[in-house]
């Protein structure tokens, strides 16, 4: 579709389509060098310091070709901190959704279009294969030091290939070949694909894209055996297992606590790590970068905000007291379930604070996984079962549920895109949803489950009752353990009789993500199947895919691990292959189309309600801060509205 016809669609349909090609759009709208701006503003404090001769001037610490960003709403003035809440020793995530994954490109704040962002510029080839990135000449590390190609190569042949550092993740591969990279110049390196790849700047733009640039070779390479005749003293003077385990304490990794927890470490942040994130801390502090790559129309090196403040709290309900006492200024994650929006409005006055609105880009808040893949053949059996997995889709009352844990707000919903997307897959979507036990009784009796225990609960032929553990992380959202508990009583009405299981995040990776040990688990599938986001509901090419965790481990490694799967999703997996290697949008959206309509036939995943907008909540007077955004991990909300943008209006 050309960019006018493009335009004369609706804004919805028009905005669905940038996301669907976004890749392709980029073969010809392969973005420039910008006009270099210099620096001539900074924060008070980093003048202060540059007067004493402790720093170089701001234009040598920005570089010759920083970023010029232009505010939301108007230029900011320097000060203040801003305060977040994280919940527990886990929440590493909320820190990098705030600061950003500072990859080689980024999302735009309205989720539409791939922009440069350490890279200053791009071009992609006509086949879609060849991928080349111009990094910012002047650009460093937060701690003065050169950020080059050379950074590039380290991080990507010295770690991401390297698989004795770990597997190759697969964003970095096609038709499981890696990709080469190669140095042009000091500041310009190409990624070189076997095959096409349409899908890898949004790869690139996801939270998990960072890879290419997260460590910096000067600091990070003293972790590394190829660089350090000594690493074994290096190994037991740090109590490591080995290398690698000393390279993730000292330089972290995209979704671990380390990452936030060795202040020496340099990075391409705006706020870098003052007290780290690490076990015992009651806080986690970060303090402006002073050789961040960004400045504003005006000429202001960013961030604005001197620092980000993350209180450590150990449950939702302490995040809540908080919010409501004045004490944190920005918030989302943990405290937007339906249940506390009461009491958060009550005290919007109390607490000097303000909501937005968090839209998310579309499926499910709330899915549940039975395991397909189960240790037990028993368990197995019954769970590929598709009749079964439809009684209990049948068996849910799902307006209930919506009426009394959502306060009624959503919608019966499997997964997959909205209406009004291109991706948009009916059956899929809407199938199964109504609320019918009699016909959820006829089909479990039809499986010769129609023997019943004194209470009531289903046998199978060799007398074991119908009954499972379904993991949940009650802190991820507090929602999902009241529409469980419901759920649980639905289905004992039927015969099918369900623990819910509890577990810190922590635990409840390594048992439904790893080991393959859980019965059933539940996740969300907030997912529009655009370019970047993962469909792991519909095939299992993810952690988060525990519908098929050993099917997951067969493609991510070849065929060496997991289990061979049926037909139907070797089937599901090459095409999927197909839409990731196209830069077509349209061809994209049809082959998704068709992985969707195996997925509606074999109905693996049961959803419970439409994804809706949720909210979060903005102090008064922190300004640039959009009144809307999109939720979503993939986009890594809030950090493409630029929270290096944000200042206060009055200092709090």
């Amino acid at each position: 579709m050309t960019l006018p016809e493009m335009k004369g669609l609706p804004a919805g349909k028009r905005r669905a389509l940038w996301l669907a090609g976004s890749a392709a759009l980029a073969l010809a709208l392969a973005t420039g060098s910008p006009h270099a701006e210099e620096a001539t503003g900074q924060a008070p404090q980093l003048k202060e310091m540059v007067d004493a001769g402790e720093l170089p001037p701001v234009a040598e610490r920005t570089g010759t070709h920083a970023e010029v960003i232009k505010p939301l709403d108007e230029i900011g003035t320097y000060g203040g901190e801003l305060r977040i809440g994280l919940r527990g020793s886990s929440d590493h995530n909320h820190i990098l959704r705030v600061v950003g994954p500072q990859g080689l490109v980024r999302w735009d704040p309205q989720y539409t279009e791939i922009v440069p962002n350490v890279a200053e510029s791009f071009e992609v080839g006509e086949d879609a294969k060849v991928f080349t990135f111009h990094l910012r000449e002047g650009m460093k590390w937060s701690d003065g030091t050169p950020f080059t190609a050379d950074d590039v190569l380290f991080n990507m042949e010295d770690l991401v290939l390297n698989d004795e550092f770990a597997p190759t993740p697969l964003r970095y591969t096609t038709d499981g070949s890696p990709v080469s990279v190669e140095k042009l110049d000091e500041h310009t390196v190409r990624f070189t694909f076997t095959q096409p790849y349409g899908d890898f700047l949004a790869e690139l733009a996801s939270p998990l894209g960072q890879h290419p640039v997260l460590y910096s070779k000067h600091y990070c390479s003293q972790f590394h055996p190829a660089y350090n005749d000594a690493i074994d003293e290096a190994i037991a003077e740090n109590g490591a297992t080995d290398w690698q385990n000393l390279f993730l304490q000292k330089c972290g990794d995209l979704e671990i606590p380390a990452r936030w927890g060795n202040p020496d470490r340099p990075t391409l942040d705006p706020w870098v790590i003052k007290e780290p994130y690490v076990g015992g801390a009651t806080r986690v502090v970060m303090e402006r970068n002073p050789y961040f790559w960004q400045i504003d129309t005006d000429g202001n090196q960013l961030p604005y905000i001197d620092q980000l403040v993350g209180s450590i709290d150990q449950d939702v309900e302490s995040l809540i007291l908080a919010v409501i006492g004045g004490r944190i200024d920005f918030g989302l994650r943990h405290i937007d379930p339906p249940s506390n929006r009461p009491v958060l409005a009550e005290n919007r006055e109390a607490g000097d604070y303000h909501f937005f609105e968090a839209a998310p880009p579309g499926g499910s808040n709330m899915v549940v996984n039975l395991n397909l893949t189960h240790k037990n053949p028993k368990w197995r059996e019954l769970f590929r079962q598709k009749d079964f997995r439809v009684a209990l889709s049948l068996g849910m009352d799902r307006q209930e549920i919506i009426d009394t844990v959502m306060l009624g707000d959503g919608e019966a919903w499997q997964q997959g895109p909205f209406e009004d997307h291109p991706y948009f897959h009916e059956k899929l979507a809407t199938q199964y949803l109504e609320y019918d036990p009699e016909q959820a009784n006829a089909l479990l009796d039809g499986l010769g489950l129609d023997q019943r225990g004194p209470d009531g609960t289903r046998l199978m032929k060799d007398g074991t009752p119908v009954k499972f553990q379904i993991d949940v992380i009650p802190t991820f959202d507090p929602m999902w353990v009241d529409a469980l508990q419901l759920m649980e009583q639905q289905w004992q009405e039927i015969g099918v009789d369900v623990d819910v299981n509890p577990l810190e995040r922590t635990f409840f990776y390594e048992r439904s993500s790893v080991a393959n040990d859980h019965d059933a688990a539940i996740w969300n599938a907030e997912q529009s199947w655009v370019p970047g986001q993962i469909p792991q509901h519909i095939v299992p090419v993810h952690h988060d895919s525990r519908w098929g965790i050993a099917w997951r481990d067969w493609y991510q490694s070849g065929g060496e691990k997991g289990e061979e799967p049926p037909e139907s999703v070797k089937k599901r997996l090459e095409l999927y292959d197909q839409a990731r290697a196209t830069a077509d949008p349209q061809k994209r959206i049809e082959l998704m189309q068709q992985v969707g309509d195996i997925a509606a036939e074999e109905f693996e995943v049961i959803g419970l309600s439409k994804a809706v907008p949720t909210y979060g909540i903005v102090k008064n007077g922190l300004r640039n801060v959009p009144e809307s955004m999109p939720s979503s991990w993939y986009y890594a909300t809030p950090s493409p509205t630029l929270p290096q943008t944000w200042f206060w209006a009055k200092q709090p």
